[in-house]
């Protein structure tokens, strides 16, 4: 047993830690079921599960998406539309997005296409080392694609997901509760349980 200050209380029964939880206005919470005796830990939960959500949001604010960008060009785009267009797409590969490269032919183009496929291998060339060609170019009806994503380095792998929740009963018969054995854990780790019917409010 764990006090809210990360005190050792010693071994004792399930209800009177819930006893000692409750004079505190807090709740009772096991934070490491596999442990012989099993670990719980005094805390105002509604607190706990407020500061997790704000975690959560603060990490997602800082995880970017990643788009897919269209940029179309024509079999007879001229040399400065071409930089303006292939400028775009070492924009889009540097905000971490991948692009679409889209060369489009209309009518008596298609039986010019040989001029789209220099085109295409063109870009490809002078983007260089910036690009990884993840989908080579093709012909798909009257347009010619390829799929180009930015050449960066391996992330960090995002770290694992906390256990899911196991409540404590905050009943009072004795009967129905836990019986603990000898010697507490050596230290309590981060509460991963959702108690029944906890008191504390978000921010609380």
């Amino acid at each position: 047993m764990v006090d809210d200050e990360g005190k050792q209380l010693g071994v004792m029964p399930p209800y009177e830690a819930l006893k000692i939880a409750r004079e505190r206005g807090l709740d009772l919470v096991e934070v490491s079921p596999t442990a012989n005796p099993p670990v719980c830990r005094i805390i105002n939960y509604g607190k706990y599960l407020y500061q997790q959500s704000k975690r959560q949001h603060e990490a997602r604010k800082h995880q970017r998406s990643i788009e897919l960008k269209e940029v179309k060009f024509r079999p007879r785009t001229g040399t400065h539309d071409f930089e303006v267009k292939r400028n775009q797409i070492v924009h889009f590969l540097e905000d971490g997005n991948k692009v679409k490269a889209t060369i489009m032919f209309r009518g008596r183009e298609m039986a010019h296409r040989n001029l789209g496929w220099d085109m295409i291998d063109r870009l490809i060339k002078d983007l260089g080392e910036l690009v990884v060609v993840e989908v080579r170019p093709r012909q798909e009806g009257p347009n010619l694609t390829a799929i180009l994503a930015p050449k960066k380095a391996g992330k960090p792998a995002r770290p694992a997901a906390a256990p899911a929740p196991r409540p404590v009963s905050s009943a009072p018969p004795v009967g129905a509760a836990r019986t603990a054995g000898a010697g507490v854990s050596g230290g309590a780790t981060e509460p991963a349980a959702v108690p029944a019917g906890h008191r504390g409010t978000p921010g609380g």
